[in-house]
């Protein structure tokens, strides 16, 4: 097993109900953003229940930001950013997906990033975006409740940004970044399609793959970990399609999404994220759902990299 260092201060909220709790994570006087997607967030009465929540004590100011696209757009997040400085926002709160926590964690990043007008410079953001955010040293506390379990990101310190001008996607990372909570309710995931409940499992999966199917190091609890995060995506995701109403299977592929990109099992093992570099293109580039390019695209590279994984695979087989 490689030295490594393991860092992770984010408050998990999980199970039913557990929006309400709001009121005492969020700041009491706290100038709250809140950020989300297409409209789900509004159809489905999560955002009624978010300010609901946020107004049951205390004197916050609320605002909203909507409209983050399924992959998130640079220019739409410097918008939010703007926003961000024009109310004095000091607390941001993402409410939907993978997304929109990426999307609200480089808008809390690059808000500081500003010209003499107040807003945000656009130079001093893609710069700092080419540099995966990694020199920031300020951001505006972040809180998400999340309502797509795939990526991971209520858990970590990173995420994924489109740029369509510039026909880029790219990763950062920051540990300011880290959300201060994040509220799992497995409820939210009954009104997802279809399309977004298989997409969120395959996601989960290579997520998983790979940190695990590298070369060996010896590290028998991040292998050991590995496999049963990748045997559970395996039976429930087989279970969600067949039975979508089960709560319990929702539970479980709810946590096991946050697990599978926590840091937990990446620490003190090599990783490969070739999969996710060639299928990041492949989303800019053509608009194709995230997960679904990780599924054409990791096959073929584990035929490519066939020889070089060998030993890792002789040694799950041993």
């Amino acid at each position: 097993m490689n030295n490594f260092q393991y860092y992770n201060p984010v408050r998990i909220v999980f199970g039913e109900g557990q929006i309400e709790q709001l009121s005492d994570l969020v700041p009491t006087d706290a100038r709250v953003l809140i950020t989300y997607g297409g409209g789900s967030a509004q159809r489905t009465g999560t955002l009624d229940e978010v300010k609901t929540a946020l107004s049951a004590s205390g004197n916050r100011t609320v605002f909203e930001f909507g409209g983050i696209e399924a992959n998130p757009e640079f220019t739409t997040l410097l918008k939010a950013a703007d926003m961000v400085n024009e109310h004095n926002i000091d607390f941001l709160l993402a409410v939907g997906g993978g997304s929109v926590i990426d999307g609200s964690k480089f808008v809390a990043l690059v808000s500081s990033l500003t010209e003499e007008d107040g807003t945000v410079s656009r130079d001093q953001a893609w710069d700092a975006l080419t540099g995966y955010c990694k020199n920031i040293d300020s951001a505006v506390d972040l809180g998400a409740v999340l309502t797509i379990p795939a990526t991971g990101s209520e858990m970590n310190s990173g995420g994924v940004i489109n740029y369509s001008e510039r026909q880029a996607k790219l990763p950062f990372g920051n540990p300011l970044a880290f959300p201060k909570f994040s509220i799992l309710d497995p409820i939210k995931t009954l009104t997802l399609p279809e399309r977004q409940v298989m997409n969120g499992v395959a996601d989960a999966f290579v997520h998983v793959m790979e940190q695990y199917l590298t070369y060996p190091v010896n590290a028998k609890v991040q292998d050991a970990f590995a496999e049963s995060l990748l045997k559970i995506l395996i039976d429930e995701g087989l279970v969600v399609k067949q039975d979508p109403e089960n709560l319990e299977t929702r539970k479980n592929i709810m946590w096991t999404a946050t697990m599978a990109l926590n840091g937990l099992i990446g620490t003190g093992v090599p990783q490969d994220w070739t999969t996710h570099m060639v299928g990041h293109e492949l989303t800019s580039l053509h608009a194709i759902d995230h997960a679904r390019t990780l599924t054409i695209v990791l096959p073929s590279v584990m035929r490519e990299l066939k020889e070089s994984k060998k030993r890792k695979t002789a040694s799950i087989c041993a």
